[in-house]
Parts: C-alpha cells; sequence; structure tokens
C-alpha cells in the first residue's frame, strides 16, 4: 500500500512533469491562456497516458526489442486518436481553442517516457496508478498555470469575470511571453517552498 501511494503522489510535486521534470512543455506553454484550456488539455492527456500505460503494460514482453519504440507511439497515436474525436464530438469549443496541441500529444516525452521507464517494465496496477499520479500532476500543473495567466492577464476564470470592466490587469500574462513568465514564476515559488522547508 505504502509503494502504491508513494507511486501515485510522486507525480504530484516531486517528480512533477511539468515543475520538476519539465516535459511536454509545448502545450504547457501554448494552450495555458484559459483555466478551461488547461484543463482539457490536462485531462486529455491524462487520458492518453492511462490508456497507452494499461495496453503497453499488458503487451510489453510479447513486443520485440527491435520494434519497442514504433509499437509504443502507435499504441499512444491510438489513443490520440480516440481522445481528438471525441472531443471534437462533444466540445467544438475547446477542439478549437486547443487546436493542434491534441494531436501533438503523440509526441508528448511525457507520455513516451513513462511508456518505456514504468509501463513497460511494471504490472497494470502500477502502471494505472503512474498514469493517474503523473495525469493528475500535470494537469495540476497546467490548471495553476492556466488560472494564474488567466486572472493577472484578463480579469477572469473559467471565462468569468472576477473584476469590473474598467478594472486593469496584466496583458503579458495572455501573451505567450507570459507562459514563460508564469511558469517561471511558478518553479522559482516552489523551489523556494521545498528549500524553506529542506532548511527546516
Amino acid at each position: 500500500m505504502n509503494e502504491a501511494l508513494n507511486i501515485l503522489t510522486r507525480g504530484f510535486v516531486r517528480e512533477n512533469p511539468v515543475t520538476k521534470m519539465l516535459l511536454g512543455l509545448c502545450p504547457v506553454l501554448a494552450v495555458t491562456t484559459s483555466a478551461v484550456n488547461g484543463l482539457g488539455m490536462g485531462l486529455a492527456t491524462t487520458f492518453v497516458l492511462l490508456g497507452s500505460n494499461i495496453v503497453i503494460s499488458l503487451t510489453a514482453k510479447v513486443i520485440p526489442d527491435t520494434v519497442r519504440i514504433p509499437a509504443f507511439v502507435l499504441v499512444i497515436a491510438t489513443f490520440v486518436t480516440i481522445v481528438d474525436l471525441l472531443i471534437k464530438a462533444y466540445s467544438p469549443e475547446l477542439n478549437q481553442a486547443l487546436g493542434i496541441f491534441i494531436p501533438l500529444i503523440v509526441v508528448n516525452c511525457m507520455i513516451l517516457g513513462r511508456a518505456e521507464a514504468f509501463a513497460s517494465r511494471n504490472g497494470i496496477w502500477y502502471s494505472v496508478i503512474d498514469a493517474v499520479g503523473m495525469g493528475i500532476g500535470f494537469t495540476l500543473a497546467l490548471f495553476v498555470l492556466s488560472a494564474f495567466r488567466e486572472v493577472l492577464g484578463s480579469g477572469t476564470i473559467f471565462n468569468m469575470p472576477l473584476v469590473g470592466e474598467d478594472a486593469s490587469t496584466i496583458l503579458v500574462f495572455a501573451l505567450p511571453p507570459g507562459a514563460f513568465a508564469g511558469l517561471g514564476l511558478i518553479i522559482a515559488g516552489l523551489n523556494a517552498l521545498e528549500k524553506k522547508k529542506g532548511g527546516k
């Protein structure tokens, strides 16, 4: 039980794909202009990660080493296609907002990395736990960054106004440079907290 809990929680902060390992930063920086986009991308990536971890964990022993990586990419691409079609069918607005970054989940190094480093070497139970933990950590990082940018850049959260129409916002956070600045501030804050905790 302790090992399962450790696998689940390490993706939250200790080995967070975004703030610690700096993986999959292309969609992180590109789509986090609103909390809705951040949550949508995070949940889509979690779905793909969970599905691919399950299939790869079940089939890793029968996949020849010579075609291991192409086979993993094929599995990931299958789940990306599923999630892409579901978003197009049920949330056209989100599909339009996320655009090309949904198909690009196929080449997200976090998903391929978890497939190679964990799912292919562990049983299905631990692979599911790992996928859920890493998915939650990735989604949490996207949500925090996108909420931060939306509040400061647009004065809204989930597209609902937080301040009056005449209130000042910091436009740079709604623009691409704001993604870099926002992520840098979040990472710096987490590092400062970790350093303070380590000092105690």
